[in-house]
């Protein structure tokens, strides 16, 4: 592995590589993703961190430009339809036969599998339920019919808050959780994975075709009508990927590719990559639905619905394209968003964001900072004091009733007693081994009452808003009209913030008529010149899952938050050096993002006349002091403290200075200057790229 060898750096740095990292390194080949397009760094933002700062709605267009990319692929898909189509007639007879519908993913996916079974498909068929429509329909569908698709992620409802370490990596785990929520043979599952090589989104589509023993052509075309994967990379590059060929090779499985290539942030598969894939599965599932209820139903009625007439995956697949324009058309109003929730941080306040409808789209964008920027994870309320940036509520009494607002159904969580005695006999990994029994811990249904989203009185007095900080109010369609109301909860929020003179963002989505908004935003008690608007009408009224507004609102605070985070210094150029190494995808990330900021500085010409030539550093070089920093950070109780950039920091500064700079010193240099800054200092060829 190149370990064998002596180092200059880590001898210079006294660091000797770790068992963790020498295990990586040599036994985690299959980890190491960097040549993945969704791993490359997108042209487009390449000097994205020092743009926003000088100008921030120029930064945001870098950024929503990235969505073109999308829009492209979908026209490719449209050539030919047949994979989509597959998918939808799978959902349309999995809805007559009364089977479930099962959707998989893993982080950011497993967050869009949830909002597909919590903002597209209970909403739909619960409002159904109270038409008088349904007496045509029930005949012919399931009573049960809203809990027939199950959202499920890798961990479970918990994960929703932040990863759960080990368990991305096992492939035992997408087994256990299929069969744990009682999917078998006939049912639909769908995988989704944004690299095409999650271990758990994999191992959960594997069990599915297990399920169909004894394969010939006849079963595997059965299975194809049951199974698919969705994955935003080339065929090509993932077939040296052991696990990631076992399914492209599969005939047994429907492969859907939805490659868009490199997103705004190197690697950041929350942007475009799961943004497509919510899209594709809210509009599949459309689709599906459709072919039923249009044997049942007239134009007419289904027009009330929210289907248009002649409804058809083309003109739904191309329709993408008029949301990120109309995103992109609106930047000045969301560039004052971004600039007020990042001085927000800047003066060391905090923010609470409010949504009922648009719920899960602003949560998942919310707990997806961690990760991507390493914040604090949402406070449970064992926390005597907000250590998170931002908080999220929503209408209820309290935790139980805001998690039935946010699901639609109870909490689940992995029980310990199902998962354990297998974890125990089928990890033979003694580190996955014990990263996951130690995140089954925090797994189960009694996590549900550590996190309180509720607007209630009891989070009011001890997590409500102080002096300047900042609420956003985020509502959808039909809830624009309860702004009017001064007894709604959406106004009781506005004006509680409004008594500790905070600062409001309001999102209004998917607004029909634009004289009533105005006329209702003008006799709000908000301040023109300090709080924000941001109105964005859909441009195709019929929306029958709300999915276009939900893809609208996710466009707008995926760029939104990124640009709050980059604003603040927690991105370098378009690479996430804030990434938080907490599963070996992302350690694997984390190694190659210090690997190539380092030998870039040292390749550059200003660096070698004041300082010398240098050898490049090589890979397993930069995974031990990685492992090392990882270990210091953990010792000093976590944090937002980056790994990243403490060791990108380090090594530059030793190699300058000929001798040894400590962690403790290195984290002094990062707080008192910053990354970005010392690269530039350091480096004057690089403010080029930003």
């Amino acid at each position: 592995m190149g370990s064998d060898k002596p180092s200059n750096i880590l001898s210079l740095l006294n660091v000797t590589p770790s068992p963790q990292s020498f295990d990586f390194v040599k036994c985690k080949k299959q980890y190491q993703l960097h040549s993945l397009l969704t791993e490359q760094r997108h042209p487009l933002t390449w000097n994205l961190s020092g743009v926003i700062k000088d100008n921030t709605e120029e930064g945001l267009r870098q950024i929503f430009a990235v969505d073109e990319d999308i829009s492209r692929c979908f026209r490719g898909l449209v050539k030919d339809l047949h994979l989509l189509e597959r998918a939808s007639l799978s959902i349309s007879t999995a809805i007559r036969r009364g089977k479930k519908i099962f959707i998989y993913g893993c982080g950011a996916t497993g967050r869009s599998a949830k909002q597909v079974e919590s903002s597209f498909w209970r909403p739909f068929w619960r409002r159904l339920k109270s038409e008088k429509l349904w007496g045509k329909i029930r005949q012919h569908v399931s009573e049960e019919i809203e809990s027939r698709l199950i959202g499920e992620m890798t961990g479970g409802d918990r994960a929703l808050i932040s990863s759960l370490e080990g368990f991305e990596d096992l492939h035992l785990v997408g087994k256990l959780q299929l069969e744990d929520r009682g999917i078998k043979k006939g049912d639909v599952v769908f995988g989704i994975t944004e690299g095409g090589e999650t271990s758990s989104v994999i191992g959960t589509v594997q069990a599915a075709v297990e399920q169909y023993e004894g394969l010939d052509s006849k079963k595997n075309k059965e299975a194809q009508n049951h199974i698919f994967f969705l994955f935003n990379n080339p065929e090509d590059v993932l077939q040296p990927l052991d696990r990631s060929r076992s399914i492209i090779e599969n005939p047994a499985v429907t492969k859907i590719n939805l490659a868009t290539g490199p997103q705004a942030i190197t690697g950041s598969t929350r942007m475009q990559a799961a943004t497509s894939e919510t899209f594709i599965m809210g509009i599949i599932l459309e689709a599906g639905i459709f072919t039923v209820l249009r044997e049942i139903l007239s134009d007419d009625e289904l027009l009330h619905l929210g289907f248009s007439k002649g409804f058809c995956l083309r003109d739904r697949l191309l329709s993408f394209a008029s949301l990120a324009e109309l995103v992109f058309e609106h930047v000045k109003d969301i560039a004052g968003f971004t600039n007020l929730e990042s001085q927000t941080y800047k003066n060391l306040k905090k923010s609470t964001y409010f949504a009922k409808k648009a719920l899960v789209t602003v949560f998942t964008d919310c707990t997806e900072r961690s990760p991507t920027f390493r914040l604090f994870p949402l406070d449970t309320v064992r926390e005597k004091q907000r250590k998170c940036w931002l908080q999220v509520w929503t209408e209820g009494r309290d935790y139980r009733q805001a998690w039935q607002s946010f699901l639609g159904r109870d909490f689940l969580g992995l029980s310990e007693q199902v998962y354990k005695p297998y974890f125990l006999d089928n990890i033979d990994d003694d580190y996955l081994k014990e990263a996951a029994l130690r995140s089954l811990r925090l797994a189960g249904n009694d996590q549900e009452k550590l996190y309180d989203f509720s607007f209630s009185d009891n989070n009011i007095s001890t997590r409500g808003p102080q002096v300047w900080d900042m609420g956003v109010v985020v509502c959808m369609g039909e809830e624009i009209e309860e702004l009017a109301q001064s007894d709604s909860v959406f106004s009781r929020f506005i004006h509680l913030f409004k008594e500790k003179e905070a600062g409001i963002a309001l999102v209004l989505i998917g607004s029909k008529n634009e004289q009533r908004v105005k006329k209702i935003i003008g006799d709000l008690p908000l301040d023109g010149g300090q709080d924000v608007i941001i109105s964005l009408p859909l441009p195709d009224p019929y929306d029958p899952l709300d999915v276009s507004q939900h893809i609208l609102l996710k466009i707008l605070l995926n760029g939104h938050s990124t640009g709050v985070m980059a604003r603040l210094g927690r991105v370098v150029g378009n690479t996430m050096t804030n990434v938080n190494p907490s599963n070996l995808k992302l350690i694997g990330r984390a190694t190659n993002l210090i690997l190539s900021h380092v030998n870039d500085v040292l390749s550059q010409e200003e660096w070698i006349q004041q300082y010398g030539k240098i050898e490049s550093l090589e890979y397993w070089e930069v995974n031990a002091i990685l492992f090392d920093a990882m270990n210091f950070v953990a010792e000093k109780g976590g944090g937002q403290t980056s790994e990243v950039e403490l060791s990108i920091l380090r090594i530059l500064e030793a190699l300058k200075n000929k001798r040894d700079i400590n962690w403790e010193k290195t984290l002094y240099l990062l707080e008192d200057v910053g990354l970005e800054t010392y690269l530039e200092r350091h480096n004057p060829a690089l403010r080029r790229f930003f």
